[in-house]
């Protein structure tokens, strides 16, 4: 008996039916979406429409612990820390030599973390900072997935006078970018003060050295030995401006990626349900993790040089 024709690994009246299925769901999601409507005004059950979106940039206070407001990203925030404790502790808590499967995902996680650190800042350096950047990148990228999960920002609270989100991103707010770049700035410059000595790490930034030794050596060395100690000197407050810069540049990168991200998300259900949004909800998955990776890997960059003595910074650099 001749073996039937298969298509795309399916027989046929199965994928002819899949196809009705696929075109049946864009229709209705074409016509339920913010276009179809405009164009056709057809009225359908609630739950297969999404309401025209109204972004707002700050998040809303869902209520009040004396004079302090607890937003959404707060409470988002506070859900992704114990998510993350609770995955851990489940996963460690019954220490295998043979690892089970959620203990080897734990392992795998950690391990990718460590050695991404060592390899960049040695075995030494990578081992001290590894706290740091592994909380950062597992942090921002937990509250990037779980904002992605569907319904998860569709439960609303009354605060008092309108309908606010329960949870929102915490990474949509702009205060919580903020306080990780701050944390941030703080730790690398802590480890560049105790590793290479406050008067060494310091010169790197306030550099007048070449200036005075240019006036020892003025004979011999000029004019133009005194401008180059202007021009160290103005280096150096370039590269210690450039160290506050960091904080606004570490803020605005997350927080702008994410906050375009989920407009972006909300925008595209509004327009179409169900199908236009989902080629998206994979491009902020790989956004999640990219913005994660580059704050945690930046941090470990710049923690990095930090602890560099500058000569040896200065022979890499040729």
């Amino acid at each position: 008996m001749p073996e039937k024709k298969k298509i795309v690994g399916m027989s046929k009246p199965v994928f002819i039916a899949v196809l009705l299925v696929i075109l049946a769901v864009t229709i209705v999601s074409f016509l339920a979406g913010g276009i179809g409507q405009a164009l056709f005004g057809i009225d359908f059950p609630e739950w297969l429409t999404v309401k025209q979106p109204e972004p707002h940039l700050p998040p809303a206070p869902i209520f009040h612990i004396g004079g302090f407001a607890v937003t959404n990203t707060i409470l988002t925030a506070w859900i992704s820390i114990i998510l993350l404790v609770l995955l851990f502790w489940a996963a460690t808590r019954r220490m295998k030599l043979i690892p089970g499967r959620f203990q080897a995902i734990a392992e795998s996680v950690i391990g990718y973390l460590y050695d991404f650190c060592t390899d960049i800042a040695g075995e030494k350096n990578g081992r001290k900072f590894f706290p740091l950047v592994a909380t950062i990148f597992l942090f921002v990228i937990t509250n990037a997935l779980m904002n992605l999960i569907p319904g998860y920002n569709s439960f609303l609270i009354n605060d008092g006078n309108h309908m606010v989100h329960l949870l929102r991103g915490a990474n949509t707010d702009v205060n919580f970018p903020l306080a990780l770049a701050v944390i941030s700035f703080v730790m690398v410059e802590y480890w560049g003060l105790k590793t290479i000595g406050v008067l060494h790490y310091l010169s790197k930034f306030f550099n007048f050295g070449p200036l005075i030794n240019s006036f020892k050596n003025f004979r011999k060395e000029g004019l133009m030995g005194v401008f180059n100690g202007l021009i160290a000197i103005f280096i150096g407050l370039i590269e210690l401006m450039a160290e506050f810069i960091r904080i606004i540049s570490f803020t605005f990168r997350l927080f702008g990626n994410m906050t375009g991200g989920e407009i972006l998300l909300v925008s595209m259900l509004f327009l179409m349900p169900f199908l236009l949004a989902l080629p998206f909800y994979g491009l902020e998955l790989l956004v999640g993790f990219i913005q994660a990776l580059i704050f945690a890997g930046l941090t470990l960059v710049f923690a990095h040089i930090a602890v560099t003595p500058h000569s040896e910074e200065a022979s890499e650099n040729h």
